[in-house]
């Protein structure tokens, strides 16, 4: 398994496309983006906001963002690590 950090941005429009990125929107959802994948909601899951504002996300991410193999993983205190 592989393990990179993640990035907070503060909405969409500052997404890194080289990162893998989340942020909370006007409406208090989260979101996370993946380089090459898209972007998705965390409607579904349970977020913990920590401290430093890091997010820890369960249970784990699963998508199929734009037609390539799906993503699967955890964000553990912004530290993405793939399943």
């Amino acid at each position: 398994m592989s393990k990179q950090p993640a990035k907070r941005v503060a909405a969409h429009v500052d997404v890194d496309d080289s990162a893998i990125c989340y942020w909370k929107d006007e409406y208090g959802l989260w979101w996370i983006y993946f380089p090459g994948g898209g972007a998705g909601v965390l409607s579904q899951h349970t977020i913990i906001e920590h401290e430093d504002q890091t997010i820890t996300v369960t249970p784990s991410i699963l998508t199929h963002g734009h037609g390539h193999k799906p993503i699967h993983g955890f964000l553990t205190r912004g530290v993405w690590e793939d399943c």
